[in-house]
């Protein structure tokens, strides 16, 4: 199942009908992370780069490094380049969570033509959604980077966090389309080795630079046709019906 869906969202990426959102969703990003370069810029040499002058400054330099400001100023550059790198995935997932309703409805009617079509969530629950979502990626990748000084162990980590928690996200998104949150939940947990294994090829997704600002509509398409084949086989078993 898991392989059939990959396979499908990759062949609707580049769709004609989903091309639009597709840039919406690129535009927006970069000018997200546009932002959030400077922001951050702004903040390091405010908050940070005083103290990361006085730090450096305890060192004897060769002469070839220059002046203390400008080693600390190319120190403070690599620490930006690495933290802009690092919200690539959020960011994405923030601004194109606006358009994945429209993504899952278009795969839907499209794909799936004789059953129904999901509900778009609300405006307000679709906005708390996308923060949680933020919040868990950011943690989870936090939490990945402490394991950098472990040499093979920082990647598995990346890998296994990522897994988790986006094929949590997005199978939820696609669940809730057709299900209440708590049933959506209890969908996902008892099928939890497949969405970890779907969540596995989007974080497999995320890790390629570039690629990786397709990872949303990647992962809602991943999803929306995942939820597709467990709700079948789920209604031909007697468990719920068919979505």
């Amino acid at each position: 199942m898991v392989i059939a869906s990959a396979r499908r969202a990759l062949g609707e990426l580049f769709d004609p009908a989903l091309r639009q959102v597709l840039w919406k969703s690129v535009g927006l990003t970069v000018v997200g992370l546009i932002a959030a370069w400077f922001a951050i810029r702004y903040a390091v040499e405010w908050a940070a780069l005083p103290y990361l002058e006085a730090f450096i400054a305890g060192f004897a330099l060769p002469d070839w490094t220059g002046t203390i400001g400008l080693v600390a100023a190319v120190a403070a550059g690599l620490a930006l380049a690495v933290g802009l790198a690092f919200l690539v995935g959020p960011v994405s997932a923030v601004i194109a969570g606006v358009f994945l309703d429209d993504v899952a409805e278009h795969i839907e009617r499209q794909d799936y033509p004789d059953a129904p079509t999901g509900r778009p969530l609300p405006l307000g629950r679709s906005i708390v959604l996308g923060i949680k979502f933020f919040g868990v990626v950011v943690a989870g990748n936090l939490a990945a980077l402490l394991l950098l000084l472990i040499p093979g162990v920082n990647l598995i980590a990346f890998l296994a966090v990522n897994a988790y928690l986006l094929g949590r996200e997005y199978f939820q998104f696609a669940a809730m389309r057709f299900h209440d949150e708590k049933t959506a939940a209890e969908l996902r947990s008892r099928h939890s080795g497949t969405v970890i294994l779907a969540g596995l090829l989007i974080a497999g997704f995320m890790a390629i630079p570039i690629v990786n600002l397709m990872t949303p509509l990647f992962g809602a398409a991943l999803m929306v046709h995942l939820h597709k084949a467990i709700a079948g086989r789920q209604a031909r078993q007697g468990h719920m019906a068919p979505a």
